[in-house]
């Protein structure tokens, strides 16, 4: 519901990371003093023996590939309730730096003038009471969404043209547009680091029990501009889940769409864990796997889950990832692994071993290079049968052509 202008509150303390959540151990001692708390930011301290033997420091797996750890959480995690009142009373948005936008609205750099503050927002237009149901939607997941790997909600403000929803920046920019650098390295061990991060954010969230439904490239960020920590954003399309109650959605983009999304049938956990098989595909190999040369192709692409390991392109890449990859673009939904299964699966552990002997660089990063650049011409947003786009899928699966 809507508050008169009552800032949002703060929670106290935090809530742990899961305990499938692995993390490279190293032998040293004497990281810090015995009651001395280690910033999450650094790594945690653990005394294996029963609290008799050493203290050993556990890094995050993103430490592997950085020399300095990324900037703590720039606030503590808040509950935010949609209010209304003058967001120029609180806030100074910059008009002229824009980071992104869509059929939404947009979002923009802003700061917060008492403290400076640097944040995002974003302006969502109103255009009829659905747009404030789904904004209600969005804050009221983000509210649940108290994780490292996941983007922070600050404030949500009413006016009567526009919601506002102010949240975390992240100055890193997109993964993929990150890694096609021709300075950046990419190797296997960093595809590891990165999936092991965007399933720890999963995680978090299915134990939530919210299904994020647009898990893509464009919705997984870069903290720092050097770093290799990374977090999930974009809580628009997502939903609470109650694996009692069955849920359905139309939604998403073609080609990390999963097949009971196209189909229309019930959704689960699952169907986050084939979009993430999806984006480890591409950053192992560069490719989109089910991208065809027009939205029909693709989603029939989908529908039958038609995919293979592009020889050329899979060329080096480890046996583990490859298994990795197997385990989540199944067709049936009960078949993909969970993201706790994935943070257990062996491509995903012993990542301090492998970094010392896995440097070879990966071809995919020419091939995401041509992939990103292409997205850049052909913004393509299109969800499931939105706009009469899609004709109806048959009983019988298939999907009938486009109406053009």
């Amino acid at each position: 519901g809507q508050s008169s202008g009552a800032p949002p509150r703060m929670e106290s303390g935090s809530v742990e990371g899961p305990p499938e959540s692995q993390e490279i151990c190293s032998m040293t001692e004497g990281h810090g003093a015995k009651n001395s708390p280690i910033p999450p930011q650094w790594g945690t301290q653990h005394r294996p023996s029963g609290g008799t033997g050493p203290w050993l420091f556990c890094l995050p797996p993103w430490s592997l590939s950085d020399d300095t750890p990324p900037p703590p959480a720039p606030f503590t995690h808040r509950i935010v309730q949609l209010r209304t009142g003058d967001f120029r009373d609180t806030f100074s948005i910059n008009t002229k730096d824009m980071l992104g936008g869509g059929k939404f609205g947009e979002v923009r750099v802003c700061t917060v003038k008492e403290t400076g503050l640097k944040l995002a927002v974003k302006i969502i237009k109103k255009q009829g009471p659905k747009d404030r149901e789904m904004a209600e939607v969005e804050i009221d997941v983000m509210n649940q969404l108290n994780h490292q790997h996941l983007i922070q909600l600050y404030d949500a403000i009413e006016t009567p043209r526009e919601i506002m929803l102010f949240m975390e920046f992240v100055e890193g920019g997109e993964l993929f547009e990150r890694i096609i650098d021709e300075d950046y390295r990419l190797t296997e061990v960093d595809c590891m680091v990165f999936v092991h991060q965007i399933c720890d954010g999963i995680l978090f969230m299915h134990r939530m029990r919210v299904l994020h439904l647009d898990l893509k490239p464009e919705n997984i960020l870069c903290v720092t501009a050097k770093g290799h920590m990374v977090k999930i954003i974009d809580f628009g399309l997502a939903r609470r889940y109650n694996p009692r109650e069955k849920l359905k959605v139309n939604f998403g983009t073609p080609e990390f769409l999963s097949p009971e999304v196209v189909s229309y049938e019930q959704v689960s956990y699952s169907t986050d864990m084939w979009s993430m098989g999806v984006i480890t595909y591409m950053l192992l190999s560069g490719l989109s796997p089910f991208l065809g040369d027009n939205d029909t192709e693709t989603l029939n692409n989908v529908l039958a889950a038609s995919w293979y390991f592009d020889e050329e392109a899979f060329e080096g890449i480890s046996d583990e990832a490859k298994d990795f990859v197997s385990n989540l673009i199944i067709k049936e939904k009960s078949g993909r692994m969970s993201a706790a299964q994935c943070l257990q699966h062996p491509w995903l552990n012993n990542l301090a071993e492998k970094a010392k002997r896995v440097n070879r660089r990966l071809k995919s990063q020419v091939l995401l290079r041509k992939y990103v650049m292409r997205r850049r011409w052909k913004k393509n947003f299109i969800g499931v049968c939105a706009a009469n786009r899609f004709k109806k899928i048959t009983s019988s699966g298939s999907l009938t052509a486009l109406g053009v």
